[in-house]
């Protein structure tokens, strides 16, 4: 395969991109069955294995934490992730709104030369 077939917008960009819901649900599913791993020992050193014995009831409580943690983790990053742009260009964007590229860069100038003057290093 070719390098540049991962550069275009294909299916296989895709695929081998890091979206951020993969990585909020691997997270997720990381502290959950932490949390499902300490729980579910302390339930088990408390009121006994009961009928299924240790290891079933243990990884009954790690995976339903897990996963619990998994699916609320992946939703939170997808909101927290929805815009295209990275969050330092979003805010640039939003600071000097839909310009063209030399009125953006005359006003980026010109904010410069008021600090420089602010500073006193003109």
């Amino acid at each position: 395969m070719a390098e540049d077939e991962y550069t275009t917008n294909s299916l296989c960009a895709y695929l081998h991109a890091d979206p951020p819901s993969r990585m909020g649900a691997m997270m997720g599913a990381g502290v959950g069955l932490t949390i499902g791993f300490i729980f579910g020992s302390y339930s088990i050193l408390r009121g006994g294995a009961g009928p299924r014995g240790a290891l079933p009831t243990l990884s009954q409580y790690m995976l339903s934490s897990g996963a619990t943690f998994a699916f609320f983790l992946s939703i939170g990053s997808v909101i927290r992730n929805d815009s295209e742009l990275p969050p330092h260009w979003e805010a640039a964007r939003l600071q000097f709104g839909n310009q063209s590229r030399s009125a953006g860069i005359h006003a980026l100038k010109a904010k410069w030369e008021v600090e420089a003057r602010k500073n006193g290093s003109a």
